[in-house]
């Protein structure tokens, strides 16, 4: 019986990646004189390498201008990644990050049904409220029965620790969940702690294997173009309905 809808946050609730971050970064370098940023192009590569932090860190390998010392660089990615959380959250406290299409009506049905929430991702809680709260305010927290973030669970994805701290926090057995991600490193994550996973496909994450997930489709906010499809007409959105008839139809366990 599914009981609980876990959320990956950068990429699955909005746009976060390509709207926020990349921007956000840019605007760091700008802001400390860092001759040089990245293309839409580059950053999807470098979110190969998971974390803000460590993306910083791989990135100063192929910098000719980064410092050659080690603790220099370190103390230059502290610097870039404070700056860059700062612009990051007037990024999103200007309203210009939208929650993806589906989300908030996912919210809804699992608030009307009883089916409980988390929030199971490796980005800093920092940003998490200030995405969550400026969409459901300052009570954010109240719609969700656990929110497990970098602080929490500093092992990143593809690790599992996330939403095996998250289904503690939760009381819950993984059967008991679902997942909904968009990232490869995210399906890894979740199939390692025995979940089910429906993805969400992200701008940077559009062509990926889906064949551990349940379900697969372009946006929560559209039936068109899921595999396997869901009950729903293709112009309506991806329901809670769809989720617990996926998470039913799961393969069993071995």
């Amino acid at each position: 019986m599914l009981k609980a809808i876990l959320w990956d946050v950068d990429g699955t609730l909005a746009e976060t990646e390509h709207d926020g971050h990349l921007v956000a970064f840019n605007r760091a370098f700008e802001g400390l004189a860092i001759p040089w940023r990245w293309s839409e192009s580059r950053y999807g590569e470098l979110l190969a390498v998971a974390g803000g932090r460590e993306r910083l860190l791989y990135d100063l390998q192929s910098q000719p201008l980064a410092p050659a010392d080690a603790v220099q660089r370190a103390a230059l990615v502290e610097r870039v990644h404070r700056l860059k959380n700062e612009y990051y959250a007037a990024i999103v406290a200007a309203g210009a990050l939208a929650l993806r299409a589906g989300v908030a009506q996912l919210f809804a049905d699992c608030a009307a049904a009883g089916v409980s929430m988390g929030i199971a991702t490796t980005t800093s809680a920092t940003n998490v409220a200030a995405l969550l709260g400026a969409h459901l305010g300052s009570s954010w927290r109240s719609h969700f029965s656990a929110v497990v973030c970098a602080e929490q669970a500093p092992l990143k994805k593809p690790d599992p620790q996330v939403y095996l701290r998250a289904l503690q926090a939760l009381g819950l057995a993984a059967d008991e969940a679902l997942a909904i991600e968009d990232s490869p490193a995210g399906i890894a994550a979740a199939r390692a702690a025995g979940i089910a996973v429906v993805v969400a496909r992200s701008f940077y994450f559009s062509d990926i294997d889906l064949s551990a997930a349940l379900s697969a489709g372009p946006s929560l906010g559209s039936a068109r173009g899921w595999r396997p499809m869901s009950g729903a007409a293709s112009d309506d959105r991806i329901a809670l309905s769809d989720l617990v008839r996926w998470h039913r139809a799961r393969p069993a366990t071995p």
